[in-house]
């Protein structure tokens, strides 16, 4: 179900980008700011796993309660070995990245590693190496493509009503709706591909470490210490990354949240069935 409601957001998507596209820029104009994004988000892609790492000055492991946890889970699961990283904030908290299986990486921070068991460990890095497994940051770095080239497509229409280079004939209250609207539409999409992304993920770890309960509990504990004691300066860009969203709010913050409620998250893990 939640594969099939990435494939259906991720079209929707899509449709916003034509209409936006349509109204906004035509054709060449939808083009041209979708190869603007994809340009942008191809360097973040293909050296996440670098970049994002150096972003929280991670330290590679090569032995430790971490790293044989995430060998556990590899040998369990037939999956290739990713690189295993620490980082040194206190808040408990994790993320994969890299562009396929076979360029990945697995941080922690060292906050997780004081409250969590081995098991509850498991389950987080079994949640990690579902989103590797299922290619999760190509997917995200696609909706974030398409998103940011109907935001590109609002700004050029912006430029150009102020001067001057609209068709005459194009209707300006439907222009100025378009380019508040389209970019919000992309955004929530955007969003909602990623919470239906973390249901996947929890869904496969919890089948490779062989026990709901494990990424259930962990999730529960991450949660309550995340809000506490939030991350200090955490990159938005990045916060999707992190297995419970580092970021607190108010408001409308469960819709333009990339990820879902804790709460619905543990209730489908202890409701879950492995066979």
């Amino acid at each position: 179900m939640n594969t099939l409601r990435t494939v259906f957001l991720m079209t929707l998507l899509t449709l916003v980008l034509v209409g936006a596209g349509g109204a906004l820029g035509g054709q060449g104009g939808a083009l041209f700011a979708l190869i603007m994004a994809g340009v942008m988000n191809l360097g973040s892609y293909w050296f996440s796993d670098k970049v994002v790492i150096k972003m929280y000055r991670g330290t590679e492991v090569t032995s430790g309660l971490l790293f044989e946890v995430v060998h556990e889970i590899c040998q369990r699961n037939n999956l290739p070995m990713p690189k295993v990283y620490t980082l040194p904030q206190p808040t408990p908290n994790a993320f994969a990245t890299g562009r396929n299986p076979q360029h990945a990486a697995v941080a922690a921070t060292e906050g997780i590693l004081q409250i969590l068991s081995r098991e509850e460990l498991m389950g987080v890095m079994a949640h990690e190496m579902s989103h590797v497994k299922h290619r999760d940051i190509l997917i995200g770095s696609i909706a974030a493509t398409i998103a940011g080239a109907i935001s590109y497509m609002a700004h050029f229409a912006q430029w150009s009503m102020i001067f001057g280079g609209s068709d005459e004939d194009d209707n300006p209250v439907a222009m100025i709706l378009m380019m508040i609207l389209a970019p919000i539409a992309a955004m929530l999409v955007q969003m909602a591909v990623s919470r239906s992304r973390e249901y996947e993920a929890d869904k496969g770890g919890a089948r490779m470490c062989g026990n709901p309960h494990y990424l259930a509990n962990a999730l529960l504990k991450l949660e309550a210490a995340n809000t506490q004691h939030p991350m200090p300066k955490v990159n938005e860009a990045t916060a999707h990354m992190f297995i419970v969203s580092p970021l607190r709010g108010a408001g409308l913050k469960s819709l333009f949240s990339t990820h879902p409620p804790v709460e619905e998250r543990v209730r489908r893990l202890q409701n879950m069935t492995i066979v």
